[in-house]
């Protein structure tokens, strides 16, 4: 039963690790509109050191799964927790797992906004360098590229 109460308390740890991450996403969120990137730097330091902890946990969830007879082959976890008849623990299974889902959202949001802010950017450097008039087209990575009146696309 020791591997039960470890898991319990890893869980616990890591709702309440995710429960800050999510902060932390959402003041990122905030902060990518701000000019002062130092916010933004403690902001990635912070959300970095939460993921190595909560990576580090996932390891240990896996140990304590594995000494309460969870074998890789036999699925999800959930399902063999459930099928325990832990059912407490499913519901910290569950709720680590929608907190998860919720912080990989708020992650994925950022990453569109940085992405969105990056184009923009570009944008503007292409304007200061007198590169804006001239055509774009989309590469094999669906970055916009530059075509200049140099560059011949076809010959015949």
């Amino acid at each position: 039963m020791a591997a039960i109460d470890e898991l319990r308390n890893l869980l616990g740890l890591d709702i309440q690790q995710l429960e800050v991450l999510a902060d932390v996403l959402q003041k990122e969120k905030d902060c990518l509109t701000d000019p002062d990137s130092r916010v933004l730097e403690s902001l990635t330091q912070e959300k970095n050191e939460l993921l190595g902890g909560i990576r580090e946990r996932a390891k240990q969830k896996i140990h304590a799964l594995v000494a309460m007879g969870y074998q890789q082959n036999s699925g999800d976890p959930s399902r063999f927790i459930r099928s325990a008849g832990l059912d407490d623990l499913y519901a910290l299974w569950q709720e680590a797992d929608t907190k998860l889902r919720e912080c990989h959202a708020l992650n994925e949001n950022n990453g569109r906004i940085i992405s969105h802010l990056q184009k923009r950017l570009t944008r503007l450097a292409d304007i200061f360098r007198g590169a804006s008039g001239q055509q774009k087209l989309y590469g094999a990575s669906g970055q916009q590229t530059t075509v200049s009146s140099r560059t011949v696309l076809a010959s015949a």
